[in-house]
């Protein structure tokens, strides 16, 4: 059975013509994963894809994904003994930099098209180095501000706009907010929607605390300006827009700092879709002991039915899911909440990335889910909980029996 749209759904981009030339290239998923014994609950290592994957996906006798294949109950059913377990979604993309030139808009559709991610959400970034600093990175700058700025927003709508690709559902998002003059929120979306009329379904990746542009002039979000988010969280709800928030939980000697304000987030605004990026976790919190972060991850989750955890950058990976004592976490809590999951690569396209390093934050970010059962694997991976939370027209396949 298809989902009704409960909203006007993010731009559909994607030309009859067009799809049919993308069949013809046999264009294929770019990583075979061996699969584990996830249905029965362990997640001992997996074996490492083979070199040529796609290749391997051809010798299955297993064609790629289309959006066709994400229509209904008559999709063939998803088999991961021989596909990817890489996710066919990747809602955190920034198509933009944080300065200097950006990887051209066609250039990713393409690393899309080619590593078999159908659907993304379009992320521009909204603090900017200034346009006179020769850095790519606030970290490579520090002491130079970064600023918010529509500038990002305005140019993904209007590459999308110019030349929507074929194959690929787009969804536009809104980064420019400035979460400590939430009275400007409300102006940025007017704006948007007069240069570009209903595009934007996404807010975010919007920082309520970032401690990596602390050297960059970014303060934590007062508690007292939360109070008055109220004029664009209403927006946002009228719209059944998500809100994706990145606020660090605390760093390795204090694990918790920043947690009261997310939890004032939620306890203000508890009828907002919310969507807390990774989980919490950054690169100045990497030895968080991974069973108290899944109990306070899954205490909140029972607490605030509209909050959602997104676990994208390769940092969760390298510092928490990639251990023994990360996966024995982890796993469990990640098919417990299924539902509550979504995936991404958190790639920043800067001009000196390519699509190998794409390709490499696809799989780094994907390894955890050779390791989630089927259930889990189709709402994470296959983007199930995606096209819920969006509304969207589309449905997951079902897992292959086994």
């Amino acid at each position: 059975m298809r989902r009704s749209h409960m909203q006007p759904a993010p731009i559909h981009l994607v030309a009859p013509d067009r799809l049919a030339g993308y069949r013809r290239t046999g264009l294929v998923l770019f990583v075979a994963l061996g699969v584990l014994g996830a249905a029965s609950g362990t997640w001992a290592a997996a074996a490492e894809p083979p070199a040529a994957a796609s290749e391997a996906v051809q010798a299955g006798g297993v064609p790629p994904l289309t959006l066709d294949d994400f229509r209904g109950p008559d999709a063939p059913c998803y088999d991961r003994s021989v596909q990817p377990q890489t996710a066919v979604v990747d809602t955190h993309l920034h198509f933009r930099p944080f300065g200097g030139p950006a990887v051209p808009f066609d250039e990713i559709v393409g690393y899309l098209q080619e590593t078999g991610v159908l659907f993304a959400n379009v992320y521009g970034i909204g603090q900017t180095l200034p346009a006179t600093s020769p850095c790519t990175y606030y970290l490579d700058c520090p002491g130079t501000p970064v600023t918010p700025s529509l500038e990002n927003d305005l140019a993904n709508a209007a590459d999308v706009a110019a030349d929507p690709p074929s194959g690929v559902h787009l969804t536009l998002a809104m980064t420019f907010p400035d979460l400590s003059d939430p009275e400007s929120v409300l102006d940025g979306m007017a704006r948007l929607d007069a240069a570009h009329p209903g595009a934007f379904r996404w807010m975010g990746e919007v920082n309520l605390v970032k401690q990596a542009l602390f050297g960059n002039g970014h303060e934590p979000v007062p508690a007292a300006a939360i109070g008055e988010w109220a004029g664009f969280m209403e927006a946002l709800r009228a719209r059944r827009i998500p809100l994706a928030i990145h606020s660090d939980l605390g760093d390795d000697d204090e694990p918790t700092h920043y947690l009261p304000l997310m939890e004032e987030v939620l306890r203000r605004y508890p009828d907002n879709a919310i969507v807390w990026m990774h989980m919490g976790l950054s690169r100045e919190l990497t030895t968080m002991d991974p069973a108290r972060h899944a109990a306070l991850m899954s205490s909140l989750l029972d607490r605030h039915p509209n909050l959602m955890l997104d676990i994208a950058w390769r940092v969760l990976d390298d510092a928490y899911f990639s251990t023994p004592e990360g996966r024995a976490a982890y796993v469990p809590f990640l098919n417990a909440y299924s539902e509550r999951i979504l995936p991404g690569t958190d790639f920043l396209a800067s001009r000196d990335k390519d699509f190998e390093v794409y390709r490499t934050e696809l799989e780094v970010t994907g390894r955890i889910h050779r390791h989630l059962d089927d259930r889990a694997f189709r709402n994470i991976a296959l983007g199930e909980n995606y096209f819920r939370l969006l509304g969207l027209d589309y449905e997951a396949p079902a897992v292959c029996a086994r």
